[in-house]
């Protein structure tokens, strides 16, 4: 199920060993798993925190303890604690946690939804924007809300039409058009004020 390199086990005995703690193990969870957010979390654990449904990973001198709601998101994860250069570093590949694509034979609500969370979004987040879909029609026209930075931008026209819109229409099958709906001028905080935009 988790694959917990001999580096990171020791990496991991070394750290218990420090704090010297009768029973302390490591505890690793899922953080808003199905989602473009999600994230692995791994702490220390007393026996006193443990909820006693975790799946347990025996190793040499210690043991993890996976969240039992986080048991199918990390299935297949890989724990390795990699040396590079001068320094080094604890990495996790769970390639289950952000969920998978729904099937071709999934709505096409569902697919578009799943493209728009999973890789518009974290696009746009890089200027603290979003958008939300707000209905797709029968005959794929898909109706978005910006937020965030994106209402009111100035640049939202082009965003749509040059980077949602094709995104949408080469990866979901059915898309035909990608239409704003919101109201512009409610924004409070554009990443391009549409005055500023040429």
């Amino acid at each position: 199920m988790i694959h917990i390199s001999d580096t990171a086990q020791a990496h991991f005995r070394k750290l218990i060993e420090r704090e010297a703690l009768p029973g302390l193990g490591v505890r690793l969870s899922a953080v808003d798993p199905g989602t473009a957010r999600a994230d692995a979390r791994l702490e220390f654990a007393e026996p006193r925190d443990l909820a006693g449904d975790e799946w347990a990973v025996d190793c040499e001198g210690f043991t993890v303890y996976v969240d039992a709601q986080s048991v199918a998101w990390l299935d297949g994860a890989e724990i390795d604690y990699v040396t590079q250069g001068a320094g080094s570093q604890l990495t996790i590949k769970a390639p289950k946690i952000k969920g998978q694509a729904p099937a071709e034979s999934a709505s096409l609500v569902e697919r578009v939804r799943w493209v728009v969370e999973n890789e518009i979004n974290p696009q746009l987040a890089q200027h603290k924007g979003r958008v939300a879909v707000e209905q797709v029609s029968a005959d794929g026209v898909v109706l978005l809300r910006f937020g965030g930075g994106c209402n009111g931008c100035g640049m939202a026209d082009v965003t749509l039409k040059q980077g949602i819109e094709k995104t949408l229409m080469a990866r979901v099958p059915g898309v035909t058009a990608v239409r704003d709906v919101t109201d512009h001028d409610t924004g409070d905080a554009p990443y391009i004020p549409r005055d500023n935009a040429a």
